[in-house]
């Protein structure tokens, strides 16, 4: 096999990939049929705290999964963390899914990033991707995106829609990565509109304090922003940014999803309608890039970045009322075209 190990910007489309219907945690796999010509099996991934049915990013991940799945026909298997887990732990789970000869193996999230490495290096053979975080290594590619530009234009939407000039960001942990998502929106909001106030709160200081996966300390942050009159709350949470997107609609106040097109998710259709818009992260096509990459002999390795450019981030359209709210989706698009061809530089922190 081919490796490429020169940094590669891959072309997904954000909307291409419909967020595939997704049921309670636990390790499940397909053991259909692999077709008897391949060497390996297919792609698996073992997720990030919050697990499958986050309705957010771990859940995108296993869009790209099913997508993989369906257009190569070959075995899966997805693999749900433990609580309290440590990196040993990680690097059990990593190294089991490589033994079985399942490639390439994905670890979704920035806390996988030890254990990779350690374990990349043990199983040359097999191609390694993590996700949100970059790691050394002639096997691994690290699929990194530019979260602060779809929070950007998050930023400029929540500012052309608010009415009390007040706007939320409820972020699931306080950490470089999600810094930036806090970053950008405030940048997109003060360059819309400098008189709008931006009102902040990260839930946890660690993920294991349940910054990701507490819905209950979602909601009880939006709760206290909405007090201070803010009437358009962005969350990057997980899972716990379902809690947000709950005490928004229960106010009658627009949240902004993340990751996915939270709009068009029927675990949230009860709050639809108070879900403005989405700032995209195409995870699942990174995973589907990657697992396509392997199949096509040419696997990826290297830093991988999804941009603005390639459609690896972006704001989700879906919900009507989003046209309604006057000015909103000229200024997004000219924001968007700025930032593509670089008269807006984004902050990340």
């Amino acid at each position: 096999m081919r490796r490429i190990s020169k940094l590669t910007r891959v072309a997904v489309g954000v909307a291409s990939l419909a967020l595939a219907a997704t049921a309670c945690g636990g390790t499940s796999s397909d053991n259909g049929d692999s077709g008897g010509s391949k060497e390996d099996l297919g792609l698996a991934i073992a997720y990030d705290i919050g697990g499958k049915g986050d309705q957010s990013f771990n859940d995108a991940a296993f869009a790209g999964l099913t997508k993989a799945k369906d257009e190569f026909g070959y075995k899966t298997a997805d693999v749900e963390p433990t609580e309290g887990e440590t990196d040993a732990d990680k690097e059990q789970r990593l190294a089991s899914l490589a033994r079985q000869g399942y490639n390439p193996v994905i670890g979704v999230g920035f806390a996988y990033g030890p254990a990779m490495k350690a374990v990349a290096a043990k199983y040359p053979k097999t191609t390694f991707g993590i996700v949100d975080s970059v790691v050394e290594g002639e096997n691994v590619a690290s699929l990194v995106f530019a979260e602060e530009q779809a929070s950007y234009l998050a930023g400029v939407a929540a500012a052309k829609a608010t009415k009390t000039d007040v706007v939320g960001f409820v972020g699931g942990v306080d950490i470089p990565l999600i810094n930036k998502f806090e970053a950008g929106y405030k940048q997109g909001v003060r360059d819309t509109d400098a008189k709008v106030k931006v009102v902040s709160q990260y839930l946890t200081q660690t993920a294991e304090e349940g910054g990701f996966s507490s819905p209950d300390k979602g909601k009880a942050a939006a709760e206290g922003q909405i007090e201070k009159k803010a009437d358009v709350v962005y969350q990057a949470a997980g899972l716990s940014g379902q809690g947000v997107i709950e005490a928004a609609a229960k106010a009658k106040v627009w949240a902004i999803g993340v990751d996915s097109d939270q709009y068009q998710q029927e675990a949230l259709a009860a709050y639809k309608d108070y879900i403005l818009t989405s700032a995209l992260k195409d995870v699942g096509g990174a995973v589907y890039a990657l697992a396509k990459s392997v199949e096509d002999e040419k696997p990826l390795t290297g830093t991988q970045v999804f941009d603005l450019k390639v459609n690896g981030v972006g704001l989700s359209e879906s919900n009507p009322k989003m046209a309604e709210v006057p000015g909103l989706t000229d200024a997004v698009a000219k924001a968007k075209e700025g930032i593509i061809d670089g008269s807006i530089t984004v902050e990340t922190e």
